[in-house]
């Protein structure tokens, strides 16, 4: 690998990793070029210029997390072709009698569990379209409950490993199993979640009302119609229980996330293609794996080279030492500021690049902490403060521009400022009440 003090056009190999970080940061906020793009075009740069050879950058990828992904992916893709997600989503709706608070309550809620068992971008792709055809018959401003489901997306997500694209990043550079964001990170979502929607009835719970004609509507939704192949929804609940059963002995038996979620991603794909003819097959197979959201795989590709750069040339560590000085050491302080800085940070920019940058940062404090092993509550309020942080704004998360893209494309669009005068202040609260959790439970 180049040596940091190599220089480039009069600079050294730091000041060109830093350059190139932020610039591409820049642009990747002001989303006029796909944020795929950018990353990797900063990542060619990175080599191009020195700071970084081939190989180092290849060594800088974490493929346990594009694998974690890709494989869950693909496990949607083919299962919601079943069309059990709808079916969730419309007996859900009748089961409150098509109440509208009822039903934000419910969409709610299935968004949440869905985030902590699927993950949340996948589960806004799933749930937002229903919420719409949902809200469009009960003729109700479909706002809050799109508001909702992102609160609900990223809250849920944070429960779990996989629920969340930080947590399986943080999972997967410390080895932290399915059963510890379980343990740690499960127990304070629903308390969250349940203050959240307290605050969203006050605002537009009690004023929701829909005509008898609009309920009756909704009501004569036939859920089972939503089922579209049985076959195919047999074999789908099957492979999600057996990867959801992986993930939570992969650590004893030795097997990464990614392994798990690939290898249930084959196993569906074999089961759905038994007894079809070769063509068949072939179609079957590429329109699951046409389905990934490769945008957002090769976006991390070009992200973990970016940082992988910073980490080389020295900038992270520099960083961890401000840090350190600022907190005096302390556990405590140190902690907390990771939580306040992780959110207040994933309310400005998208929470993936910035848990990416925390990531080798807070590894580089090990020694001042007595080893890795001590460095678990910095962790927890990474992962906290990310997944909680990122429903502050709308590009907080990738999930929250999901549903805006979905809700634009239906005439509902959902504008950033009058979001985020109702969400940042929710996303402060959750984030105090995650930080007496941390604090009592860590501390």
């Amino acid at each position: 690998m180049p040596d940091a003090t190599t220089a480039a056009f009069g600079l050294n190999n730091l000041t060109i990793a830093t350059v190139l970080f932020v610039a591409t940061y820049a642009v990747i906020v002001t989303e006029k070029v796909n944020r795929a793009i950018v990353a990797l075009i900063g990542a060619g740069l990175m080599i191009a210029l020195g700071v970084l050879n081939q190989e180092a950058a290849i060594r800088g990828i974490d493929f346990n997390t594009l694998g974690l992904l890709t494989g869950m992916m693909v496990i949607v893709a083919i299962s919601r072709r079943s069309g059990m997600f709808q079916f969730v989503a419309v007996w859900s709706a009748k089961k409150v009698s098509a109440r509208p608070w009822g039903i934000l309550v419910m969409l709610t809620l299935v968004t949440a569990v869905f985030s902590a068992l699927l993950d949340n971008v996948t589960t806004v792709l799933l749930i937002a379209p229903v919420t719409l055809l949902i809200t469009e018959e009960l003729e109700v401003n479909p706002y809050p409950f799109l508001f909702s489901e992102i609160f609900a997306s990223n809250i849920g997500g944070a429960a779990t490993l996989i629920g969340d694209p930080p947590n399986i990043m943080i999972g997967s550079a410390v080895k932290l199993s399915f059963n510890d964001f379980l343990l740690n990170m499960a127990p304070i979502t629903p308390l969250i979640l349940l203050i959240t929607l307290g605050v969203i009835y006050l605002i537009w719970g009690r004023q929701m009302t829909a005509s008898a004609q609009a309920v009756a509507r909704v009501m004569s939704f036939n859920e089972h119609e939503a089922i579209t192949d049985v076959r195919l929804l047999k074999q789908s609940l099957f492979v999600i229980s057996l990867v959801i059963i992986g993930f939570v002995f992969a650590h004893s038996l030795g097997l990464e996330p990614a392994t798990v979620a690939m290898g249930g991603a084959a196993l569906l794909m074999l089961l759905t293609n038994i007894g079809e003819s070769a063509e068949d097959q072939s179609q079957n197979v590429h329109k699951g794996f046409s389905e990934v959201e490769w945008v957002t795989i090769f976006f991390f590709v070009g992200l973990f080279i970016l940082v992988h750069g910073l980490e080389q040339v020295g900038l992270l560590e520099i960083l961890a030492n401000k840090i350190l000085t600022y907190t005096d050491g302390d556990m405590t302080t140190t902690a907390l500021t990771v939580l306040w800085v992780s959110a207040l940070f994933s309310t400005i920019v998208d929470n993936i690049p910035f848990v990416a940058t925390m990531i080798p940062l807070i590894k580089s404090m090990a020694p001042t902490f007595g080893g890795a092993d001590n460095l678990l509550p910095l962790w927890w309020s990474l992962a906290l403060g990310a997944c909680l942080g990122g429903n502050g704004s709308l590009v907080g998360a990738s999930a929250n521009l999901i549903v805006a893209g979905i809700a634009e494309r239906s005439g509902q669009r959902i504008r950033f400022l009058p979001f985020m005068m109702i969400a940042f202040p929710l996303m402060l609260m959750s984030i105090v009440i995650a930080s007496v959790y941390v604090y009592l439970r860590y501390l």
